[in-house]
């Protein structure tokens, strides 16, 4: 499916009872198929999983950098009066 052309009339959910992409009915709560009226979702399982390790690859890993650690890793000395 050419996800560039996005109109109304050509856009398709996943229907399980269909295994297959299928032009659908849209109401508040849920979406259904046209061709056997069960629930459908936006993904296959195989297509959601594969969406997903792609989001997972294009995350960026760690979180703030650390400090340089100075010559001397304990800290100054107080001296007491």
């Amino acid at each position: 499916m050419d996800r560039r052309d996005n109109s109304f009339y050509s856009d398709r959910k996943w229907c399980p009872a269909c295994d297959m992409y299928v032009p659908y009915l849209m109401s508040l709560a849920t979406s259904y198929c046209v061709e056997c009226g069960n629930e459908v979702r936006l993904l296959s399982s195989s297509d959601w999983q594969a969406f997903t390790e792609k989001m997972e690859a294009r995350k960026t890993r760690g979180g703030r950098r650390r400090k340089r650690s100075s010559k001397s890793s304990t800290p100054p000395r107080r001296e007491s009066a």
